[in-house]
């Protein structure tokens, strides 16, 4: 009942689009309700899924990362206490072969991913209704870090936001700035000579502080936030908003899609419906990003091939997805004086500067990826087979060939991305002294070309244009805020 009465409501005819009644005194409560201490109004019966299955996956996840980012800040300390270590806060690892400091690398980027889609995926859910709220939701997918709610100290709002923002991209920069290649050759009292991997307190530290900061604000923002409904389907959230009389339908627009802006009454049905890139600004500002991403990679590929051996077929010779020792590549050299901390910044700096840029396209790729699913599910909906209705919360990501393709990719560009640019470490009488930034031309144009597949991807789908009579969707709500 629930997907063909939502497509009847969206397609009310004029007649019948007016305001629901309701008493100013009619109120219902419900369990779900309770956990938030508040009554809201309500219109009629209830026929939307309020997804608690949805609430428990997203606090198990929240809890998740809660518990690592605590592991990571209790591994850091104990390495700063370590007796062990070549320098403050330095440990050597037996670790001897360099893909074994890739993995360790990759494996971090996994972790990372896993616990900032958990923060992420609660902070969206109460960033939707902290815009519900504020009569301001027009689309089922927001970018989370880029939308706001009104009040600048408001958990939901743009202080907070932006924060959340430095707080994802420090997540990714410390994830591949925690193992170091360090050069031993110089260094007394250790037992071990040549080169080795070593794993720093400050990037573990860091990276458990940014989780732990990510799952507060997230929390913080659930709090303050009116939960309708924690399912990620438009139909559900529709259906809540108009139960919960806080919009109603829009007259005119029932025969109109998403690319018609405001125009208002009846529309010829077209055999073919326009793309999202045509009908979707912000679809169009993604990819338009991802692509300028794209460029200014191989640029920067192309000027480091050229500084560090002016033939490019020379470098090119001796291609290969790990930096190798005798790999092309540009560095320069950052001093650690007495192991001062302070000198991390200036690593964040430059690592941040690269991944940051990279962090941000990905989950502005979020809105790609979801928007084209919600139009997927609203035109099978009015099919007669109809959308397949679930309440597992893990069913829309996995269920969309885009969504797994952008989780996957997450990580694996992010490791690419610190395959490209990496740190390696000087030891000196027992002591970290330097630090080197080292730029590899080959592996730069490896993860130009990973981001070039990746952003065609994205490209080819913002230019799908959907076939049949129906209006497109894209997730968005014909209705009008009472």
């Amino acid at each position: 009942m629930g997907n063909h009465t939502l497509v009847y409501l969206l397609s009310l005819p004029l007649s019948s689009m007016q305001a629901p009644h309701f008493h100013r005194d009619s109120y219902a409560t419900t369990d779900f309700e309770s956990v938030y201490f508040k009554q809201r109004q309500t219109t009629g019966p209830e026929f939307y899924d309020r997804s608690n299955l949805s609430r428990k996956v997203g606090l198990v996840g929240v809890g998740f990362a809660f518990v690592f980012s605590w592991f990571c800040i209790f591994e850091g300390v104990m390495i700063f206490l370590s007796k062990n270590a070549i320098s403050s806060g330095v440990v050597v690892v037996s670790l001897k072969n360099s893909w074994e400091r890739e993995l360790l690398s990759l494996g971090l980027n996994l972790m990372v991913t896993a616990c900032t889609e958990a923060n992420g995926f609660v902070h969206g859910i109460a960033l939707r209704s902290a815009l519900a709220t504020d009569r301001r939701l027009r689309f089922n997918t927001n970018l989370r870090l880029l939308s706001a709610a009104g009040g600048w100290f408001n958990p939901n709002g743009t202080l907070l936001n932006i924060v959340m923002a430095i707080l994802l991209i420090v997540s990714y920069s410390s994830s591949l700035l925690v193992a170091l290649s360090v050069d031993l050759r110089s260094s007394s009292g250790v037992s071990d000579t040549g080169v080795a991997i070593c794993v720093s307190d400050v990037p573990l530290i860091v990276l458990g502080v940014a989780l732990l900061l990510q799952s507060f604000i997230a929390l913080a923002g659930l709090r303050s936030a009116d939960i309708l409904t924690w399912s990620s389907s438009p139909f559900d959230i529709t259906a809540a908003l108009v139960h919960h009389a806080q919009i109603i339908p829009e007259p005119g627009r029932c025969m109109r899609g998403v690319h018609d802006g405001s125009s208002r009454g009846p529309a010829a049905p077209s055999k073919k419906q326009p793309s999202a890139w045509c009908a979707h600004m912000s679809v169009k500002k993604v990819v338009i990003t991802l692509w300028v991403l794209v460029a200014s990679c191989v640029v920067w590929g192309i000027i480091v091939t050229v500084l560090s051996d002016r033939n490019m077929a020379n470098a090119f010779r001796w291609w290969s997805f790990f930096p190798r020792p005798q790999s092309h590549v540009i560095a320069y050299s950052i001093p650690l004086p007495g192991g001062v901390y302070w000198y991390w910044v200036l690593y964040y700096a430059n690592m941040a500067g690269v991944q940051g840029p990279l962090t941000l396209a990905l989950h502005c790729s979020e809105l790609v990826a979801n928007v084209i699913r919600d139009e997927r599910v609203w035109r099978k909906a009015t099919t007669a087979e109809g959308a397949t209705t679930s309440t597992n919360p893990l069913a829309p990501v996995f269920g969309s060939p885009l969504n797994i393709a952008l989780l996957v990719a997450k990580p694996l560009l992010h490791w690419m991305l610190g395959l490209a640019i990496s740190l390696a470490g000087t030891a000196e009488n027992g002591f970290l002294a330097a630090i080197a930034v080292s730029m590899f031309p080959i592996q730069i144009l490896n993860f130009a070309g990973a981001l070039l597949i990746f952003s065609l991807t994205f490209a080819i789908v913002a230019l799908w244009r959907p076939k049949g009579h129906n209006q497109l969707h894209m997730g968005m709500y014909r209705l009008s805020p009472i």
